[in-house]
């Protein structure tokens, strides 16, 4: 082998951030990306209307039976904020992961561009990290796009001030919004593990459509699962289960046990998933 040869099939270090780079921008060009964005940007919009009409014709604000943190968003525009995470967590945001991430891989060989893209010489595994770090960085824009939205019509319609924790301290606006960012990152962190089954479910078939339906459908069932109390036993086992533990970040100290315990099932089902997606890839025959 000539040493040009051996330069070219040497992967580059850069060459991975390069790829990264480029998949992120592509992914986040598209239409159907940009409409599940705005589609997450838009539901604390309504929810803040629908509390800002309630209040207005004498309402409560948010009953005992309505989302967490819905009651104090008329006394603090910033728990607008937490209520548009808790309301968009169960699914909304869950969903536009599982598309993305499901479309990820099998979307690539729908459109023929897969094997195209393992010419390069980054190979199958770095490929594979480059779509889970995209599936990722959606995670993070969604949560984001959703606690910005709710800020920005928290301010407009309701007031803003200190803030009263669960645990009944006050503190300043400002550390409130550091909690906010703290919790976006958190609701962030605990859809790494649905990104990593629908990455898997990506390397499965070459149907974009079939992967993100699939990957949709796998979150309905677990999440119906989660709320059968004949299955007590292994609803703590479900990616799902500990989704709303970002609610103890506004405590005083935080209570972290549930936190702990959500951020490491989400890490099990990502190596777990990650790994069968890596198996899957690796030996797969790409003819598109």
């Amino acid at each position: 082998m000539s040493q040009a040869e051996a330069v070219r099939r040497t992967p580059r270090p850069l060459w991975s951030l390069g790829l990264l780079r480029s998949e992120i921008a592509m992914t986040f060009r598209r239409w159907r990306t940009l409409a599940l964005l705005a589609v997450l940007a838009g539901v604390p919009v309504l929810v803040g209307i629908a509390v800002k009409i309630e209040t207005g014709d004498g309402g409560p604000g948010g009953g005992a039976g309505g989302p967490a943190f819905l009651s104090q968003v008329t006394h603090n525009g910033l728990f607008l904020v937490f209520a548009s995470l808790a309301v968009t967590l169960p699914f909304f945001l869950p969903m536009s992961v599982g598309v993305i991430a499901g479309d990820s891989l099998a979307g690539e060989a729908h459109g023929g561009t897969l094997r195209y893209l393992l010419v390069a010489p980054a190979g199958r595994t770095r490929l594979l990290l480059v779509k889970y770090a995209t599936a990722l960085t959606f995670c993070l824009a969604g949560a984001l796009v959703v606690a910005l939205s709710a800020l920005a019509t928290g301010a407009l319609l309701f007031p803003l001030g200190e803030v009263t924790l669960l645990s009944g301290t006050s503190v300043s606006f400002g550390e409130g919004l550091w909690r906010a960012l703290a919790i976006a990152v958190a609701v962030a962190l605990s859809l790494t593990g649905l990104a990593a089954v629908g990455l898997f479910v990506s390397t499965l078939t070459s149907s974009g459509i079939a992967a993100m339906a699939t990957t949709v459908g796998l979150l309905i069932t677990v999440q119906i699962l989660d709320t059968i109390p004949q299955l007590h036993a292994i609803q703590p086992y479900l990616f799902p289960h500990y989704w709303l533990s970002f609610a103890d970040l506004l405590r005083d100290p935080v209570y972290w046990d549930q936190l702990q315990k959500n951020f490491g099932l989400q890490a099990l089902y990502a190596v777990v998933f990650g790994s069968a997606a890596w198996a899957r890839f690796t030996t797969r025959d790409i003819t598109a």
